[in-house]
């Protein structure tokens, strides 16, 4: 309870604080904006104290981040009550000095400057106690306050001698029929020629009035000229009351017909001053030139001869530049308060104005410290403002022939806040956004900034082909792409991005030193299937005309993007055409480089194997002049060769992936082979099995691999004299995870001939058996997902233990397929694996388990009893032994068990077996289908075994063969195992077989279309159902 009253009363403090600082800071900013009122109101010293006010007014931006920020300081109240004192003793200073009508003297002025400039010194003291925390991450807030800070604490004011203080209202303005009877100049107190002028037309000369062309005349003028100032809706009426520090104009600065201050002025016969463009407008109101008249004085005029006002235009242009540099401190005033959207919207507006008229206007805007105000606001809540912030930064940074000013912008203005604004949902500020970043692209240092943005780019192409969505964006954003490709490094980031036109046509088009960048950013960029076929189109020639014919450097750089190119098969098709074989066979074979660093071989190796491993025809392919193929016994020879005598580790790995792909090749896998054997490379490739290097050693078996059909014992007998072999391919290069070198070793090892018993030996006395089943059963316990060669590396372990099941008869292969049970092994496999392959291999195992167990078998020992049939009892009941006793298998013949005699009944493997004839892979059927076969041979009990097999409805699952598949080895198969059921399996089974009605259609077929065995079984089961003729004997064998 005391915790959640102490929370409550916590909050409701600082409610009660949040809500007191609100009142004291409105409060201060109340009086804040009294006194400039006040100030604006005292015309002798008037830059002083106008000076004054601006740093109240600049104050009153501090007093607002304490009002508005999230993160209030404890000392805030403190510095609030502070700033009031000092705030409230300057407004009774400056009452004083409104209420006095009588003159001061200069000490009374001066002290009371001095007394306004101690409290401002005050005020910026207060200012430093407001602690960073406040500012959070605004960082310029907190940079602009401390600048004030130190300002307002280092403030001076001089006071000029006899001045006068004193106040008077504002005189109206003076029409300008008005105008012409004053013999005296004196201003007239306005606020700008920004703000609306409305100037009355009087004119006294009846003799003008009755004019009619007079009178339409001056009327559209004024309706135009109204027309344009209540068009200017961002009047700065609404801005500060600092306004008043501008100079006044003088009636003599506006033109009597547009009522607008000229920019021309020119004199004519009658003595009176117009704008240029107005008075020739009047003038060719007339048809005759002699019915001309001044509409001002409505004098005739006898001459049209406009005399330029050389003295007026000069002051005119004197007061504007002062003007305008009035305007553009209260403009920074207004940015600097930003109190709320419309007030900074129409500073800005203000100042695009101030821009538009005059190109020095620009440099002063830059100059006056506004930049960082309006990059401040590119963050603002309001759209239309960040709008207007973007066109004004676009404005001042036009027409800036040193790029001066776009560099001080971008500085100022961080570039990648821009592009994040060319995804706005907003379209003006998209454009905006895009204007502004054109006109930085104009200089070549930005070129660099923008590129360098991450994700600038990328945002630049999107705009630029979302052309049917808004088509402006895509126009802008391409010239900006264009001005980019200034910049090589922007050429890559395109490029990367996926606009590889700039890059393709620098390539192609540019000089040799730019080739070779462009070739070298190929080489480096990551390059997708598309482009890269896009690329082989565009560049393929020049690329193989720099490899060709370049120096070392723009060959290094051709090489790399041929390399890249080459790893996509259309790409590499392309080069194909292109005539890149030639190109690189000479690299590989004859090119001879001495006075290069470079050597050259192995770049082109790996564009060739890139090339082959593509799929490309190559039978045909010539490499010379000589008419010499790829397959040529020259071309071999020469790979070879530097296989067996090179030394870089990268060379080799190219000319084995490139010999991998000439082996696959049925029709040069001979000479293949006939090299290897001629050169006696196999010892070579051996001796890379050994290689530490990972690819080169991979690389080395794959090729041994697709040899071993043609060579595997001679590469068994070279593989066993070598050291550390064949066990290192199991026991070697552990890794925490599957790696490829492991899937490949045992691939090999499962390739080399199985009934080898040389290296079955080797293998079974290195110790790698216990190896090879305990990685089976982890492989088996946690997945094949963990690694993506963990499937083909339990393939060929699995494929390993299959081997020793074809060398039984010796003695230590018999006691180790024992000792590690493998009939219950294989079985196992069968049923926990899903894998077509492991399923197979599986099946052959038991296969050739099952061949033995006859031999394995054997009639169990019974002693002669007085009833045999007693005797046979007792032997075959286990139930009241004491010691189990082996079984007597009913197919073998005698004492039979799984792990002793592989027994595939007792191991329950025929279930697996049956199981399997259901696959849709043909080799896994045909290899369950020749184990079954094995309980069905002459040498077992086929009786029995058919009556094992019917119970099992085994027959089902062969029918269901024969009509599922169609290939000879599998029909044969399955028609003997028919047969056997029919001969031994008695009418039950006969039954079974003829109930099957497609089956007579399938045996005609085969009678009709099988070779000669397939139609005699066919034939023979015919006869056996009473549907074909009688055959005594069977001459055919499985």
């Amino acid at each position: 309870m005391y915790q959640k009253g102490s929370s409550g009363s916590s909050w409701m403090s600082l409610k009660e604080g949040q809500t007191s600082i609100a009142s004291v800071a409105e409060s201060l900013l109340a009086s804040i904006s009294e006194i400039i009122e006040s100030l604006a109101g005292i015309v002798v010293e008037q830059e002083t104290f106008a000076e004054i006010g601006c740093y109240f007014y600049r104050a009153s931006s501090s007093i607002m981040e304490l009002h508005t920020t999230e993160n209030t300081p404890e000392n805030a109240m403190d510095i609030l009550h502070s700033l009031s004192s000092a705030i409230n003793v300057a407004k009774d200073i400056i009452n004083k000095c409104q209420r006095s009508n009588s003159s001061k003297s200069d000490s009374e002025l001066k002290s009371t400057v001095q007394q306004l400039e101690e409290l401002i010194k005050h005020m910026g003291e207060c200012l430093t106690l407001i602690p960073s925390s406040t500012f959070q991450n605004h960082k310029y807030a907190e940079v602009s306050l401390r600048s004030l800070s130190k300002e307002m604490q280092h403030a001076h004011f001089e006071v000029s001698q006899n001045q006068e203080l004193q106040t008077k209202e504002l005189e109206p303005q003076k029409s300008f029929s008005e105008e012409e009877h004053d013999d005296h100049e004196e201003p007239v107190q306005t606020e700008s020629d920004v703000y609306s002028i409305n100037v009355e037309v009087s004119i006294d000369n009846s003799q003008v009035l009755n004019m009619p062309h007079l009178i339409e005349f001056l009327k559209n003028k004024t309706l135009s000229s109204q027309s344009k100032l209540n068009n200017r809706s961002w009047s700065s009426s609404t801005l500060p009351q600092t306004v008043e520090y501008i100079e006044p104009l003088y009636k003599t600065f506006y033109c009597p017909l547009t009522k607008q201050i000229m920019d021309d002025p020119v004199t004519i016969e009658s003595g009176v001053t117009y704008e240029r463009n107005a008075i020739v407008e009047w003038f060719e109101e007339f048809e005759n030139s002699e019915e001309i008249f001044c509409p001002t004085t409505g004098q005739k005029l006898l001459s049209i001869f406009l005399r330029p006002n050389i003295a007026l235009k000069t002051t005119i242009e004197e007061w504007k530049a002062r003007n305008e540099e009035a305007k553009i401190k209260v403009a920074c005033a207004a940015l600097s308060l930003g109190s709320s959207a419309s007030m900074v919207f129409e500073a800005i507006r203000d100042l695009q104005g101030i821009c538009a008229r005059k190109q020095y206007n620009k440099v002063q805007v830059r100059n006056a410290g506004i930049l960082p105000l309006l990059v401040k606001f590119l963050e603002y809540k309001d759209r239309d403002v960040r709008c207007a912030v973007l066109e004004l930064l676009r404005e001042l940074a036009e027409d800036d022939d040193d790029d001066y000013g776009k560099e001080m912008i971008a500085q100022m203005a961080d570039i990648s806040t821009v592009i994040k604004m060319l995804s706005s949902g907003h379209q003006p500020i998209r454009h905006a956004a895009l204007m502004l970043l054109l006109e930085f692209s104009r200089s070549q240092l930005l070129c660099q900034k923008i590129g360098s943005v991450p994700g600038g780019i990328l945002m630049l192409i999107r705009s630029k082909y979302n052309q049917s969505v808004d088509a402006f964006s895509s126009e802008k954003a391409d010239e900006i792409l264009r001005k980019l490709e200034r910049s090589p490094e922007n050429i890559k980031h395109m490029a990367e991005n996926g606009l590889l036109e700039p890059l393709l046509n620098h390539l192609t088009e540019g000089s040799e030193e730019i080739q070779m960048e462009m070739a070298s950013y190929l080489g480096e960029i990551a390059l997708g299937n598309d482009s890269k076929t896009y690329v082989a189109e565009r560049a393929s020639p020049t690329l193989i005309q720099m490899v060709h014919r370049g120096n070392t450097l723009s060959r290094s750089a051709a090489f790399k993007a041929l390399a890249q190119i080459s790893s996509y098969s259309p790409g590499a098709k392309i080069l194909t055409k292109a005539g890149i074989i030639q190109v690189m066979a000479e690299e590989m074979f004859t090119r001879r480089i001495y006075n290069e660093p470079m050597n050259s071989k192995n770049e082109a190796a790996a564009i060739l194997a890139n090339i082959f491993e593509s799929g490309i025809e190559f039978q045909n392919l010539q490499v010379n002049t000589h008419g010499h193929k790829l397959t040529s016994d020259y071309v071999l020879y020469n790979i070879i060769h530097m296989v067996k005598n090179s030394t870089p580790e990268e060379l080799n790995i190219n000319l084995l992936r490139i010999l991998l792909s000439l082996v696959k090749d049925p029709n040069s896998i001979n000479n293949i082979v006939s090299v290897v054997k001629e050169s006696e490379a196999s010892y070579t490739l051996i001796e890379l099995i050994n290689n530490p290097h990972e690819e080169l050693g991979v690389a080395a078996i794959k090729l041994l691999i697709e040899l071993s059909p043609h060579m595997g014992h001679t590469f068994v007998e070279r593989l066993c004299k070598t050291r550390g072999q064949p066990e290192s391919l199991i026991l070697g290069h552990k890794t925490t995870q599957i790696s490829e070198r492991q899937a490949v070793s045992a691939k090999f090892l499962a390739k080399l001939p199985h009934q080898n018993l040389t290296l079955n030996l080797a293998l079974l006395r290195n110790n790698t058996v216990p190896t090879v089943v305990q990685t089976i059963n982890q492989i088996q316990m946690t997945g094949t997902r963990k690694s993506r060669y963990a499937s083909a590396y339990l393939e060929g372990l699995v494929a390993i233990l299959v081997r020793f099941t074809t060398t039984l008869y010796e003695p230590e292969i018999l006691s180790l397929a024992r000792n590690y049970n493998f009939t219950l092994l294989f079985t196992e496999l069968l049923m926990k694996t899903s894998s077509d392959e492991i399923q197979r291999l599986s099946a052959i195992g038991l296969e050739n388990l099952s061949e033995e167990s006859i031999s394995l078998s054997k009639p169990p020992q019974i002693k002669k009893s007085k009833s045999l049939k007693k005797a046979l009892r007792k032997f075959l009941y286990l139930g009241s032994s004491k010691k189990r006793k082996e079984p007597v298998c009913p197919v073998h013949r005698g004492a039979c068990s799984s792990q002793n005699t592989f027994c595939l009944v007792d191991a329950k493997a025929v279930e697996r077996l049956l199981a399997c004839l259901d696959s849709e892979n043909v080799v896994v059927v045909e290899a369950a289908l020749s184990a079954i076969c094995t309980l069905l041979d002459d040498k077992v009990d086929v009786e029995m075994s058919v009556s094992i097999l019917s119970e099992l409805n085994a027959i089902r699952h062969v029918l269901n063969v024969v009509k599922e598949h169609r290939e000879e080895g599998l029909w044969q198969k399955s028609f003997w195992v028919i047969e056997r059921f029919l001969m031994k399996g008695g009418d039950k089974s006969a039954s079974d077989i003829s109930q099957d009605r497609l089956l007579p259609a399938t045996l005609i077929s085969a009678f009709h279309h099988g070779n000669g065995n397939t139609r005699q079984m066919a034939e023979k089961i015919l006869s056996l159902l009473n549907k074909g003729p009688s055959i005594s004997t069977s001459s055919y064998t499985l």
